[in-house]
């Protein structure tokens, strides 16, 4: 069973895919984002080796414009060496990928533009796995589509428009159930008509459930059946539901009790589990190593560093109780470890402890920053005790200055990226 996230590592500007509007998709453009993307996905590759991640979706947009007329490039052949070398790492890795495409790309739609378009959409990312040398079991992950005036003519046009697809498409595709059209067990009538493997997707089923009033452990079982040896391990779709958002919405972090507790729940079955979650990597890594037996110490420590000053500016008591644990090497428990993350993180932040953290991250700067860069520090300062600004100003300024000193272990931490649940004063 492995773990993984979708399309964007949370940590480090050094990740960010790009893009243009569509009136700067000049080809020399999209040559020069195209080879920074590519770029970009070998250090996501390179950060999941590191990182011992297996599972990941990469990003539709590594390719701008990549189904859209604009884009005449033939960039599986002038990337054809990089890509080939992507490919390699990731095969050598045992790294499995993914792609899903949008919610525009509408296989069952009525009107027929919608339909090519949506075509044109999936031979593009069947051309990007078939350029990395990605084999059947890296999949394109799709929804059915709308109901329109009738649901069961949405499915017919579904599996028309499914049967004309290319024999590549259609090994690579698969598909889910969603929270408004099309439950689960809708899915896999489909599915198991057109032999397409079924995604179960446990926050959409909360929402959208089929009269059959079966457990997520026994629908899981059942699309399992329609998994054969060439389209790899099962997958499933995992997340949870935000606390502030509209019903469907992912999460900002994943709660780890509640992942545990699902996971004990179908780990007889071990399917790979894509996390759909705001903070992606960030939650990948913590359900991952929660559920190892044997995570190296050393894992623990990076994510540490990444994780301590956000902590500290949470709660000093509870920054001092991960210290005390990661100390016995030889005992350290993952569940542990993450159990006081979320317990740090879910204390709101008060001043006392936001200033604690900054004085401890100025540290790096005290002795190499300038008169001016000082004195900047202790005017924003000032500002922020009288409540006439937000800790975000301090923030910004302390990361300029990691960038401008370059120093690798500021800039990565999560205290200047951290999507959690907060309240910022």
């Amino acid at each position: 069973m492995s773990i993984g996230y979708a399309c964007q590592i949370i940590g480090s500007d050094i990740y960010r895919i790009k893009g243009c509007t569509l009136k700067n998709a000049t080809p020399e453009n999209l040559r020069k984002i195209i080879e920074m993307n590519l770029n970009t996905l070998d250090k996501m590759i390179d950060y999941n080796i590191e990182n011992g991640i297996k599972l990941f979706r990469i990003s539709s947009d590594i390719i701008p414009f990549g189904s859209h007329p604009i884009n005449r490039l033939e960039w599986w052949n002038e990337y054809k060496d990089f890509l080939n070398y992507i490919g390699s790492k990731i095969k050598n890795s045992n790294i499995r990928v993914s792609m899903h495409p949008g919610q525009y790309t509408i296989l069952n739609s009525p009107k027929s533009q919608v339909v090519t378009n949506a075509i044109k959409d999936l031979e593009y990312h069947t051309l990007f796995l078939d350029a990395l040398g990605m084999d059947s079991a890296n999949k394109i992950i799709l929804h059915i589509g709308g109901v329109y005036d009738s649901k069961n003519e949405s499915i017919k046009r579904f599996i028309q428009n499914y049967c004309s697809l290319s024999p590549n498409i259609k090994e690579r595709l698969v598909i889910e159930n969603d929270e408004k059209c099309f439950n689960i067990e809708e899915v896999l009538d489909i599915g198991t008509a057109l032999d397409i493997p079924v995604v179960f997707d446990n926050l959409h089923h909360s929402i959208n459930k089929p009269e059959k009033e079966l457990d997520d452990l026994e629908w899981i079982k059942i699309c399992r059946r329609t998994w054969i040896e060439k389209d790899g391990r099962q997958k499933i779709h995992y997340s949870q539901q935000s606390l502030e958002g509209r019903q469907g919405s992912h999460s900002t972090t994943i709660s780890l009790p509640q992942f545990l507790d699902y996971y004990n729940s179908i780990k007889e079955v071990s399917p790979d589990i894509m996390l759909e979650v705001k903070d992606k990597n960030i939650s990948a890594l913590k359900c991952s190593y929660s559920i190892s037996h044997s995570v190296p110490v050393a894992f623990l420590e990076r994510e540490w560093s990444r994780y301590k000053y956000l902590i500290l500016s949470r709660s000093q008591n509870t920054y001092l109780q991960i210290r005390e644990l990661l100390k016995d090497k030889e005992n350290i428990s993952a569940i542990a470890f993450y159990n006081l993350i979320e317990k740090g993180l879910n204390i709101l932040p008060n001043t006392k402890e936001e200033l604690n953290s900054i004085y401890h991250i100025w540290g790096y700067f005290k002795q190499i920053s300038t008169q001016q860069e000082k004195e900047k520090l202790n005017s924003l300062i000032s500002v922020y005790e009288q409540d006439q600004s937000k800790i975000s100003t301090l923030r910004k300024f302390l990361y300029k200055l990691g960038i401008k000193y370059n120093i690798s272990y500021i800039i990565n931490s999560y205290y200047f990226y951290h999507v959690f649940h907060s309240t910022e004063i």
